[in-house]
């Protein structure tokens, strides 16, 4: 896996903030305090082939593309500015790894959501873990979400079962899946000003 660094268009306004998690993946680094499970590199890897191209873009998104993402999945959109990475091999199927920090009960979680070129999920990883343990899922609960497309079975209490003890967290990442896909639907082409975008972002 080779990553190479990549910027699309900027949009809207200069001056908005970038959010933690754009700060951790320009830095490339994690949540330092708390329990870290994987780094950035050991995720990457679960996803992309040794030796595999990828490029590590970052989008800014206007303001008509954040609320469409918001509408589209039903999470809002913490940050107008999102880092992803695209794999090139077309016999992979051209996945897009995301990675997305959020509040779980009062501490972050962060997690790496991978989505192949028809927008299912291919993979939800476990990277930092700020809460007690005990509110923390186990391995195979996750193993719901692969083939998983944007629908309304994605949802807590519908296609995804719900964890006694951490039910706050099962909601969060349910959340955080559902917000990645409506990002990967933009990406492909869809929502507000598709035109001039080449299925990947760019310009």
């Amino acid at each position: 896996m080779r990553v190479r660094g990549g910027r699309l268009r900027a949009a809207g306004r200069a001056g908005f903030r970038v959010g933690l998690l754009g700060a951790l993946l320009a830095a490339g680094a994690l949540p330092a305090p708390g329990k870290v499970f994987l780094t950035q590199e050991e995720a990457l890897a679960l996803v992309f082939a040794p030796g595999e191209p990828v490029e590590r873009r970052t989008l800014f998104l206007t303001e008509p593309e954040a609320e469409w993402v918001g509408a589209v999945s039903g999470e809002p959109m913490e940050s107008r500015v999102v880092t992803y990475y695209a794999g090139t091999r077309a016999d992979r199927g051209g996945a897009t790894a995301f990675f997305d920090t959020h509040r779980v009960r009062t501490l972050p979680e962060t997690l790496m959501i991978a989505v192949d070129s028809q927008g299912r999920v291919l993979r939800v990883a476990v990277l930092s873990f700020q809460e007690p343990a005990d509110y923390l899922p186990r391995p195979k609960w996750f193993e719901q979400f692969p083939g998983r497309v944007l629908d309304d079975s994605l949802a807590p209490r519908r296609g995804i079962h719900g964890v006694t003890g951490a039910t706050l967290t099962s909601r969060a990442v349910t959340r955080a899946v559902r917000r990645t896909l409506a990002l990967h639907d933009l990406l492909a082409g869809n929502g507000p000003d598709r035109e001039g975008r080449d299925g990947r972002g760019a310009r």
